[in-house]
């Protein structure tokens, strides 16, 4: 009987142990909190609200129910978002910005108390937009393309501005894409036929003014050269036109005498053909 009852007390004893290091391990680890790295805490206590230090990296400890902490992210992110604004000559331009942005990791508190964990999600889509919209405003929609890397140093610098009211630091500003209206693109399109059509209406008058200097040449040359002949059958008499006759009637006859098909008959009546003296 006295050794049941020492088992019984023996058990009851280790149980309130367990039970004690179980709530004392729940309370320790309640008590602790790890923040990874890349990451910064803001602690809110119920009695003095956000406290304004930022925790670093590493394991800590908090008054548990009392404090609770809220990790932020602090490393660069990418943020995308596309925008249809209109240029100043009244073109609509659909626009695509890129940006990498972090938090300032000493105003952090200030970030969690008026706009939240999600600071980003809520701020860059506004500014951005406002910002675009306000720049391709002061350009005509063509000098969007010449002026690209004018017009991409403007975004930069006032988003920058704008985005550190925020508390927000901008790493990078790029336009990745741009891309015009139907309208625009149909005008661009016709403008490019146009000037392709007037090219091609200069090569035509150039080329026609060639011919007409090319006609003038060649006639003033054959005036020259029958200057030259009338001038020397003036000066020689008949003689010269005699004897290009001569050369050009021995070039025909050593011509035609190359060819087969080509038969020669003496010149009177004395010739007799296919004649059979023996009859």
């Amino acid at each position: 009987m006295g050794s049941s009852q020492a088992a019984v007390s023996f058990l009851t004893n280790i149980a309130r142990a367990a039970f004690s290091l179980g709530v004392g391990a729940t309370v320790l680890n309640s008590s602790l909190y790890t923040v990874d790295g890349g990451q910064r805490a803001v602690l809110f206590d119920r009695f003095r609200g956000v406290i304004d230090e930022t925790v670093g990296e590493g394991t800590h400890f908090l008054v548990p129910w009392l404090q609770k902490p809220y990790i932020f992210d602090i490393r660069t992110r990418p943020h995308t978002f596309s925008s249809v604004s209109g240029t100043k000559d009244l073109q609509m331009v659909n626009l695509t910005l890129r940006v990498l942005s972090r938090p300032e990791v000493n105003r952090l508190p200030d970030i969690f108390k008026t706009l939240g964990l999600e600071y980003d999600e809520k701020v860059l889509p506004s500014i951005g937009n406002e910002v675009l919209k306000a720049v391709v405003a002061q350009f005509n929609a063509d000098q969007l393309l010449t002026e690209r890397p004018h017009v991409s140093a403007l975004v930069r610098e006032s988003l920058i501005r704008r985005a550190k009211d925020f508390n927000i630091v901008l790493d990078d500003v790029a336009i990745t894409h741009l891309s015009y209206g139907a309208e625009f693109s149909r005008a661009v399109e016709q403008k490019q036929v146009a000037q392709q059509e007037a090219e091609r209406s200069k090569f035509v008058v150039a080329k026609a003014e060639q011919e007409r200097r090319a006609a003038i040449i060649r006639a003033e040359g054959e005036s020259e050269s029958a200057k030259l002949i009338s001038d020397a059958t003036a000066a020689a008499g008949m003689g010269l036109i005699e004897l290009r006759r001569i050369e050009a009637s021995r070039e025909n006859t050593s011509t035609m005498s190359k060819n087969p098909n080509v038969m020669y008959l003496p010149n009177g009546n004395n010739m007799l053909l296919g004649l059979n003296t023996g009859r």
